[in-house]
């Protein structure tokens, strides 16, 4: 292996660890603010406990995704020290953005929170938890607005002097349609996942309440949590096919390779093409002797245009232009492939939609056994619940890899409509001052070490998941206190 392919290897193993994090940092800062909210609106001590418990769990979680997400920064500069000396005007602002106007206020405000239950009044502790969710949110637009630049440049022109493209239009770079259809399709995956994740735990305690013979405890606290996962989980699944269905339509316009790749379309389709869900042979980049088993008449082309008989460009066709518009062979004189890894990207595809579908089954377990205000004592729902809680992580991270995946040979993908001189090939990207032994060692030491994090937050969430919520709470809030309490003195606390 050379240095490209173990620098790609290193940012993949790299990023798909920290993304799995991502989501329920993203998705469940909001359901916490919304617990607490129903807390100081309504005095119940249930949501204060579900409060305490899904809020420990955050942490966990926002902990382990800080840390792996802080590798990303420095391979930019280090294994592909090319591609930012190329993009590093544009794609350096909005994650400047990101650290400055965003990830700033949201750890700011989380140290608030963690240490404020005693000192901040009860309204101001709220907005602490809130500004965190808003801030979080903020954070994935800015990460998403550098990610979807690189998809379709925009704002930008290309300096033939310095060989490098500069911003000229930030506006346009935080408005990218790419943009406007990636960031309502992460966000209602990261509902999902969030949703799925609080839905399944408290579905789990429901069930173990009811069996201890514990009914008014399941009913009381563990229920409200079930109904307010599956809400969620109902409401970000309708985003997820909206926005997905939108994300699709302009992917096939500007990627229209990527999509090709998806459904394994190596021969243009004149009368509409089908979605293949299952696919045999070969999927090697010629696509000899690849068969769609299963099909969906007429899908693709409507996910594609609105209409079932949309005639649709193969990867053969889609190939030889661009070809002619970008050129046959790279500066080695070497052939160029502009398609990427069919099998990754084809599976990647469906990986996300099935695995994304898997909380599907759990809702309509917990629906139905919870109608009425019914509490379940069901094995088997705390059994999906679960077995539900990965499948939109795994989604997740599978939709991630077919997005970057999908659209190799490029890492800036060229913009055909506007500035496709603004474009670059993953090979001439990395650096080339690296030798190959140190970014494969460096490549095994952060796997490791990634492995490792993976295994402490497994063994952190489950710790703490098992404790379920605190059977006691109290408003510590100035306040509840009175006049006599000296508790107002006391230093800063770790609240958890």
């Amino acid at each position: 292996m050379d240095v490209l392919d173990i620098a790609r290897w290193q940012f993949a193993i790299t990023t798909v660890y920290h993304f799995f994090y991502v989501p329920l940092t993203i998705g469940l800062a909001p359901l916490v603010a919304i617990m607490q909210t129903a807390w100081v609106r309504t005095g119940n001590e249930r949501w204060l406990k579900l409060t305490k418990f899904f809020g420990k769990l955050l942490l966990i979680n926002f902990a382990i995704g800080v840390v792996t997400g802080i590798v990303q920064e420095f391979q930019f500069g280090m294994n592909w020290s090319e591609y930012s000396r190329f993009v590093g005007d544009v794609f350096g602002a909005p994650l400047a953005m990101e650290a400055l106007a965003a990830f700033f206020v949201e750890s700011t405000f989380l140290g608030l929170w963690i240490f404020g239950w005693d000192k901040l009044p009860k309204k101001i502790h709220l907005a602490c938890i809130w500004a965190v969710a808003v801030a979080t949110n903020l954070s994935a637009y800015f990460i998403l607005a550098a990610n979807s630049w690189m998809q379709h440049p925009v704002g930008a022109v290309f300096n033939p002097e310095t060989g490098r493209a500069e911003m000229n239009d930030i506006w346009a770079v935080l408005t990218n349609n790419t943009l406007l259809a990636a960031f309502p399709h992460t966000i209602t995956a990261a509902w999902l996942t969030a949703g799925t994740f609080v839905a399944g735990i408290a579905a789990w305690w429901m069930v173990r309440e009811v069996r201890r013979g514990r009914k008014e405890v399941a009913r009381d606290v563990y229920r409200p949590a079930v109904i307010l996962g599956l809400v969620v989980m109902i409401v970000s699944g309708a985003g997820i096919a909206v926005s997905g269905d939108a994300q699709a339509k302009l992917m096939f316009q500007q990627q229209p390779m990527k999509m090709a790749a998806a459904e394994a379309l190596c021969e243009s389709s004149p009368n509409g093409a089908p979605f293949s869900i299952l696919t045999l042979g070969n999927l090697a980049n010629d696509c000899e002797n690849v068969t769609h088993v299963l099909e969906i008449p007429g899908l693709t082309s409507f996910l594609a245009d609105g209409s079932f008989s949309a005639p649709l460009p193969g990867i053969d066709e889609v190939q030889q232009q661009m070809e002619e518009r970008y050129g046959d062979t790279d500066a080695a004189g070497n052939p160029i492939d502009y398609s990427p890894n069919l099998a990754l990207t084809y599976w990647s595809f469906r990986l996300m939609i099935g695995l994304g579908a898997g909380s599907a089954l759990l809702a309509v377990m917990a629906l139905w056994l919870t109608r009425k205000g019914r509490v379940s004592d069901s094995t088997w729902l705390a059994r999906v619940g679960l077995i539900a809680i990965p499948m939109p992580f795994l989604a997740s991270s599978f939709g991630w890899i077919f997005t970057e995946a999908g659209r190799q040979p490029w890492v800036v993908v060229p913009n055909p409509t506007g500035i496709d001189q603004i474009r670059m090939l993953t090979e001439n990207g990395v650096s080339l001052a690296q030798g190959a032994g140190v970014v494969f060692a460096s490549m095994a030491i952060f796997t490791l070490v990634y492995t490792v994090l993976t295994v402490v937050w497994v063994r952190l969430i489950w710790r703490y998941m098992v404790e379920g919520a605190p059977e006691t709470v109290h408003d510590d809030s100035p306040e509840a206190r009175s006049d006599d309490d000296d508790t107002a003195d006391r230093p800063l606390s770790f609240a958890y």
